[in-house]
């Protein structure tokens, strides 16, 4: 009996302990747990809450970034489009100098494979004048002077040669050291390899200084004879400047040369006389414009024909384009008519066309030397085969300053 209440009684109260432990347990545990479970809600969310809001200003940030960069590469393209068309815009005028040259050199490339196919056509051997054409273009010369003349002026040739044109070594002398080529300019008679052709052979082989030109003698052709000469000259002789001047005017060739120098690597040089003179309508007159219907009253200015220089530029132009430029009577006119619509600079000078003793003497004694000389009532000196030496005794500039005169 003892035994069986004593175990009994023990029992209840190892049950109540444990119920309490147990309770107690319990409740901790929750409280532990409702703690941990708030702690790691919070936790979670605010990382959630950072990861959210991290992704979302990183979004934003992203658009930003990207539109400031977009922006920034427009700009810079901009920029980079601005600075490329400056630059181009900067470079225009080297750009059309540049266009230039190379237009004025396919032009000369143009006119010499033109005289070249009428040489050949013309049945000439041209293998020595190409040859020939070759070695004078390899050198640099300063002015090439024309001097236009006719079968019958055997006499004013003479006296040309006589007074203001060097002859034999002096004018082989005044090409190497000067740069400066002269020449009587003429073509030939209608009836080639005629008795006129032969006598200037004859005199060209005496004194050698003639330029033969592809082209029939003829006073009513004196603008196609112009035209020619300066295609052919320009083809011949690689010069700075080309000068027209007929055989009875007196010409001091130092000052004719330092006038030039002054226009030194100008473009489109034309350098003259400058006149604007009456168109003459009636027939039977000198210097009558068929086509006097084109110009009204009076002529565009232009110079005059006694004497006439152009740059290598328009000596090229006229090359290129000979075919095509209109031929007036009067080849000065001519000359001028080619001109227009260029940008070519008109230089009037009035030391081209001074008249005979006593004005270009009074001129020489004033320290002003002439470069040309001739009366205006004769379109040239009067009488010039008897006369010009007294002009070039009393208005030439002196031998001496030829070769005193910077090269």
């Amino acid at each position: 009996m003892t035994f069986k209440n004593r175990g009994v009684a023990e029992r209840p109260s190892r049950s109540v302990v444990s119920q309490k432990w147990s309770l107690f347990l319990c409740l901790g545990s929750f409280c532990a747990g409702m703690i941990f479970t708030n702690r790691m809600w919070i936790i979670s969310e605010t990382k959630r809450g950072i990861t959210r809001t991290t992704t979302v200003e990183a979004e934003r940030l992203k658009l930003v970034s990207e539109g400031c960069i977009t922006k920034f590469l427009q700009q810079k393209d901009i920029k980079l489009v601005s600075k490329d068309i400056f630059g181009k815009v900067s470079n225009t005028p080297h750009a059309i100098q540049t266009l230039g040259k190379t237009i004025s050199n396919l032009e000369m490339e143009l006119a010499e494979a033109k005289v070249t196919q009428e040489l050949i056509l013309s049945g000439v051997p041209i293998s020595e004048e190409i040859e020939k054409s070759e070695s004078q273009r390899k050198r640099k010369y300063f002015m090439v002077v024309g001097i236009n003349t006719a079968f019958s002026s055997r006499k004013r040739r003479d006296s040309v040669r006589t007074t203001w044109m060097p002859q034999g070594e002096k004018r082989r002398k005044l090409e190497v050291e000067k740069g400066i080529i002269i020449r009587f300019v003429i073509g030939h008679s209608a009836t080639l390899g005629g008795i006129l052709d032969r006598a200037i052979e004859a005199e060209d082989k005496k004194h050698g200084d003639f330029l033969r030109l592809d082209h029939i003698e003829g006073y009513l052709e004196l603008s196609a004879k112009t035209k020619t000469y300066f295609a052919t000259a320009v083809n011949l002789w690689d010069a700075e400047y080309y000068i027209k001047v007929d055989d009875d005017v007196h010409v001091n060739i130092a000052t004719l040369g330092e006038t030039l120098a002054r226009h030194h690597k100008k473009p489109r040089i034309y350098i003259g006389c400058m006149k604007s003179g009456p168109v003459l309508s009636r027939k039977g007159v000198r210097y009558h414009e068929p086509e006097y219907w084109k110009f009204g009253d009076k002529y565009f200015r232009h110079a005059t024909g006694q004497i006439y220089a152009i740059s290598k530029d328009l000596a090229t132009y006229i090359s290129a384009n000979q075919h095509v430029l209109h031929k007036y009577t009067n080849e000065d006119v001519s000359l001028g008519a080619w001109f227009i619509g260029l940008d070519v600079q008109h230089i009037d000078d009035r030391r081209l066309c001074c008249g005979t003793p006593p004005d270009c003497e009074w001129k020489a004694q004033a320290g002003n030397i002439c470069v040309a000389s001739f009366d205006w009532t004769c379109s040239g000196i009067c009488g010039s085969v008897d006369r010009i030496k007294e002009v070039h005794r009393r208005c030439g500039e002196g031998e001496d300053a030829l070769w005193k005169a910077a090269s």
